[in-house]
């Protein structure tokens, strides 16, 4: 299955799901897809659809799906990352009236640059090709992410042993 993800933001992200269901419907991907479509206006005729659903139902799809297209907004790409997945993130952009800046390009940027977890589509005629080569592309990218959570407990508690047992794990 594909899952896609618009988010809830109040601008409508057509181009990403008129984009999907065009691909869909071409026959060029053969997997089941869900877009959560959200304040859209095109409504897709080649894949499941809702508007809202919630985090639990979000959830469950990413850990189902194959592949997960999201939105620019960290939270939604960040959820894949932490089950070990490379999501699609196609950013909102503000030349498409997408969003009040370009902030979701910006952001998705950097993380691609720093990381290399994520698969960042700027011009959205390069989504079928991704899609279509989505398990050669990954082949080498590494989907995990570390909790900073963890690496602070991991370093508090290798102060706390030097200081009162006198040794560093």
């Amino acid at each position: 299955m594909i899952f896609v993800t618009v988010g809830t933001h109040e601008q409508p992200f057509d181009r990403l799901v008129q984009c999907v269901d065009n691909i869909k419907g071409s026959g060029l991907i053969f997997d089941d897809v869900f877009i959560q479509s959200g304040f859209s206006t095109y409504l897709p005729q080649f894949c499941d659809k809702s508007k809202m659903i919630t985090y639990a139902e979000m959830k469950e799809k990413v850990e189902k799906a194959r592949i997960v297209i999201t939105h620019g907004g960290p939270s939604s790409y960040f959820m894949p990352l932490q089950i070990g997945k490379i999501p699609v993130v196609v950013p909102r952009q503000y030349k498409y009236g997408e969003h009040v800046n370009n902030h979701q390009l910006d952001f998705a940027r950097k993380i691609s640059e720093r990381y290399h977890n994520i698969i960042v589509v700027e011009e959205i005629e390069n989504l079928k090709d991704i899609l279509i080569n989505y398990d050669s592309i990954i082949k080498n990218m590494n989907g995990n992410i570390e909790s900073n959570n963890a690496y602070f407990c991991r370093e508090f508690e290798n102060i706390v042993d030097k200081l009162v047992l006198g040794s560093v794990k």
